[in-house]
Formats: C-alpha cells, structure tokens, sequence
C-alpha cells in the first residue's frame, strides 16, 4: 500500500464532480419560465411529472430548480478518498520534478489536475471518462475521473493504490514532455510522416512517459518514504495490463504491431522499470534507443 494518509495534497487540483450535472439547473428554470408562459399551469403539471421521472432516476429537482449540482448531493467516501489520494499523488510528482528540474538550473511548472464526472470540456476539446485518464498539452491540465480507479482494478486486473499512483505519473510524464517541447517536436515529425510513423513516434513518446513514471517512483521510493514492498510489482502489472497487444488480445482482435500508440506490455514494463531502476531522465531517451 503506498503510504500517502496524512500527506499534504496538491494545491493545483480542480475539482469539477457534477459540474456537468450543475449546468442543467439554469436550462430546468428557463423550461419552466417558457412551459407556463406558453402552456400555463397545465404545462407545469405535466413537467412535474417529469420531475418526479428524474427523481426516480436519482436527479433532486428540487435542485435543479434551487440552482444546486443536479447530481447525487453528497460524494461517496470511496470517490473522496480517490479524490484525495490523487491529490497527494500530484504533490509528490511535483516535489520530484521540482527537485530534477532544479538539478538543471530549471524551475518546474506543474500541472493543473481536474477531476471530473462523465464528461469534461478541455482545452483540446470535450473529454469522456470512456477514454480513461488523459493529458491535454493546449491547457496543460491532466483530466481524470477517479471511477478509472475501480476500471483498472476491475477490467484490467491491476489493483492497488500504485497501481493508481502509475497512471497519474504517466501523464504528469506528458506533461514534462510538453514543457520541455519534446510533444512539439514529435508533432511536427509526425505530420510529415504517414500513418504508421505517426504511430511509432506516439509509441515512443508514450513509452517515455512511462519510463518518467518510473524515474518519480524511484525519488518516491528513495526520498519520501512513500512506496511500501510490492508496490512497484502493481505498477508493473499496470503497465502490463494497457499494453497495446494486451488490450488487442484481450479484444478478440489480431494484434498488429503498426497500429500500437501506446507500446506493447513487455515495452511498457521495460522502460517503466528503466526509469525506476535508474531514476534519471537521461535513462528515458527512448527517441534513441535502437531497440524499443
């Protein structure tokens, strides 16, 4: 268990639980201002009907008339625990590139975490938790619905906290790459390149942010005290289980090497463990290396 109660959380977290929920109250009291000025109190009848359907559902209408989260009005302790314990994890990855990019004479900008509901609008347009956690480098902000917690143990059989800890670090990796303009210079590569190119050099950028996950386990291990023994082994069999053939595999589909973005599950584990093993970015050079 990665030893994170009682540590201080991260000051660069936006909480956006049932926000998209929340935007529905203004549209509910503008559809009731038209259904009387239109209908009268007939048509307010037949729309309370409607609000006592939402109710059923699980939506207060009462809060949607009050201007309150049409959602569930109190977050569940397992979502707030997940919502706490990523704000910890953001902290530690700050106190780690903070301390490498002061190395170098560098000051580290970090990221904004948002974690959302369902659905989120994002600097690179709208973002689904169908799609799992994911960095949008035009707002520098990592997205992540903390339900992915109980996806990854569940669907992919990786549990446990680091198992968690892994992915967040993974686009906080992302991150890095933005403002240090590896992700630029791979965007221009890539679109001078056909399709399958595009894909390789994605996989090696993929790849290289595993590889930085694995440099902040190593300064987590050493310098805060925060890993516990058998953690780095479910981070290893997180990276192992969102390997490109594993999912295709695991999808009934023919694993076809050319169209991996993000690196089969040998790869992931390899430079995951490159990173941990070494904890230097000088180890995560994966543009260079002969062999992926």
């Amino acid at each position: 268990m990665v030893k994170w109660r009682g540590r201080e959380g991260s000051k660069n977290v936006e909480d956006r639980r049932g926000a998209a929920a929340a935007g529905l109250s203004g549209l509910a009291i503008l559809l009731l201002r038209f259904v009387f000025s239109r209908f009268g109190i007939g048509g307010i009848v037949v729309l309370v009907g409607g609000f006592f359907a939402l109710k059923a559902i699980g939506v207060d209408p009462l809060a949607l008339l009050s201007g309150q989260p049409a959602g569930p009005a109190q977050v569940s302790a397992e979502d707030q625990e997940a919502y706490d314990f990523s704000s910890v994890i953001l902290a530690e990855t700050e106190k780690t590139w903070t301390d490498i990019f002061a190395a170098s004479g560098e000051r580290y900008s970090p990221p904004v975490l948002v974690v959302y509901t369902g659905q989120v609008q994002t600097g690179c347009g709208n973002g689904s938790a169908a799609a799992g956690p994911f960095y949008c480098p035009l707002d520098q902000k990592v997205y992540l619905d903390t339900s992915f917690f109980s996806e990854l143990s569940q669907r992919f059989g990786a549990s446990g906290d680091f198992a968690a800890a892994y992915v967040i670090a993974h686009e906080v990796g992302h991150h890095v790459q933005t403002i240090t303009g590896i992700s630029e210079q791979v965007r221009n590569a890539q679109s001078r390149v056909g399709r399958e190119e595009q894909n390789h050099l994605q996989v090696m950028m993929e790849l290289q942010a595993d590889c930085y996950a694995g440099v902040w386990a190593n300064h987590a291990d050493k310098y805060s005290g925060l890993l516990e023994d058998g953690d780095i082994e479910e981070g290893l069999r997180a990276a192992s289980a969102i390997g490109d053939d594993t999912l295709q595999r695991n999808a009934g589909r023919r694993v076809t090497p050319e169209s991996f973005t993000h690196g089969s599950s040998d790869q992931r584990v390899r430079w995951f463990t490159a990173g941990y093993r070494s904890g230097s970015v000088g180890a995560c050079d994966t543009f260079s290396s002969r062999d992926l």
